[in-house]
């Protein structure tokens, strides 16, 4: 089996000069499916409550797109790794394009029921989660071509992040207001179909190839699906601090989903903001966790990866929830949601490079994917789960709780011993081959870290 070093000998275009084109190209598209992503984000939840009245219905609409998300990008691993990330990115963008395209246009025509809404959603859920996973998997040769060191790409990669982020939802809450949610699906798809675009024709061919490990074993036998996903689940459950830290975030995804698809949405009709509420609120957030990811990417390397992990978890968590709760004037609420931002913004370039460092690349599509579906899995029943309580007591107990259980997960986790590993050198070694499927659990590379692992 290819460990690290035949890894790094087999690899296309490292001797060849180096060129910042491949990590712009993975970056412009990410920053613009993030973009139109966010945009959706605020559209789609107001297009449901304002048409049907009802929060529960909202929720069951995140329900029927983040599951298929979470499930298909789960299985797609092995895929990514054989087929190669680039080829996965732009064909699964064009088909998100084309599903979401689909809701206004129909909507226009007045042909399209509630049912068919939740059609497709799911296909654009399904067809965006190997697409994200594929664009992340590309960061780390990105990185290797530009000549860019992995911690400050994956910072760059985070403001890239921030940056989709920031701008999605002011532009989502703009256009909510002036033109209704259509016209913010309609840019949703438009994102889409660019992001495809760019991937396609600015990353050289050369790039996100099959990865090496996953073609031919020895005797000329190709390794099964079954095979590659086992190898993939046994490393991540075998590694103690990657799989804490995807449980651990898999509740606060749980959270954070529940309360933007259906509790800020709530909010913001019952108080009266509207959607140019929903896109205040986006936006401080974002820009502030800009500036986070901006300062991470320069000094994290320096900074104490735990403290600054919890630090940001503290403040880009249980505070929203509360300051929804209070009923504080919006200025107050924006601040809020700005200090949260900034802390925020710290976590995903720690996440991204605690995973990059301890994964050996033939493994990371198959890792990553599996590692991502569980840190997701929570979210299509987050939008369920508070839609349905918001429903039964009220908005104010919802965002009292929400805010409890937030605090909770993140303090209590903090208290396992195996979080002493993000502050040490715990990168693989090179001559150490990654674990086959039938090996015992390992408590990760012996040797040496994503707002969560979003």
């Amino acid at each position: 089996m290819t460990g690290i070093r035949g890894w790094a000998k087999e690899r296309p275009g490292r001797a060849g000069g180096r060129s910042v084109r491949p990590l712009a190209g993975v970056l412009a598209a990410v920053a613009v499916s993030l973009t139109g992503t966010r945009v959706s984000a605020v559209a789609l939840p107001w297009f449901v409550l304002v048409t049907t009245g009802s929060a529960t219905l909202t929720g069951l609409v995140a329900f029927c797109e983040m599951t298929p998300y979470v499930l298909v990008k789960a299985f797609t691993g092995p895929l990514v790794d054989r087929v190669g990330p680039r080829v996965v990115s732009w064909t699964t963008d064009l088909l998100s394009a084309a599903a979401v395209a689909l809701v206004p246009l129909l909507h226009g025509l007045g042909t399209l029921p509630f049912w068919l809404l939740l059609v497709l959603v799911a296909v654009a859920g399904a067809a965006r989660g190997p697409g994200d996973l594929a664009k992340e998997v590309m960061v780390p040769e990105a990185a290797e071509r530009a000549g860019v060191p992995l911690e400050r790409a994956t910072g760059i990669a985070g403001v890239t992040e921030r940056l989709g982020t920031t701008v999605g939802p002011a532009a989502g809450g703009a256009l909510v207001a002036w033109t209704g949610p259509l016209a913010g699906l309609a840019v949703n798809a438009a994102c889409f179909a660019l992001g495809s675009l760019l991937i396609a024709l600015a990353l050289p061919r050369g790039m996100g190839g099959a990865v090496a490990g996953t073609g031919p074993a020895e005797g000329g036998a190709r390794p099964g699906y079954r095979r590659r996903l086992a190898e993939g689940y046994a490393f991540l459950r075998g590694d103690r601090l990657l799989f804490t830290i995807t449980v651990m975030v898999g509740i606060t995804n749980l959270l954070d989903a529940g309360f933007m698809t259906v509790l800020v949405p709530v909010w913001a009709r019952e108080s009266g903001g509207g959607p140019g509420a929903i896109g205040l609120t986006g936006a401080v957030g974002g820009t502030a966790a800009v500036c986070g990811s901006l300062v991470a990417a320069v000094v994290a390397h320096r900074m104490p990866r735990r403290l600054v992990f919890f630090g940001g978890f503290l403040l880009a968590g249980a505070p929203r929830f509360v300051v929804l709760a209070s009923g504080a004037p919006i200025w107050v609420v924006a601040t809020v949601f700005a200090v949260g931002g900034f802390g925020g913004g710290f976590l995903n370039p720690i996440l991204g490079a605690i995973s990059f460092e301890r994964v050996p690349r033939p493994l990371l599509g198959r890792v990553r994917a599996l590692g991502d579906s569980i840190a997701w899995a929570g979210i299509p029943l987050g939008g369920v789960l508070m839609g349905a309580a918001v429903a039964w007591v009220g908005l104010t107990p919802v965002l009292l709780a929400g805010g409890g259980a937030y605090f909770c997960t993140t303090t209590l986790a903090g208290r396992r011993p195996e979080w002493r590993e993000m502050d040490r050198d715990c990168r693989p070694r090179e001559s150490e081959p990654f674990p086959a499927p039938t090996s015992s659990p390992r408590s990760g590379w012996r040797s040496r870290n994503s707002d969560n692992v979003r």
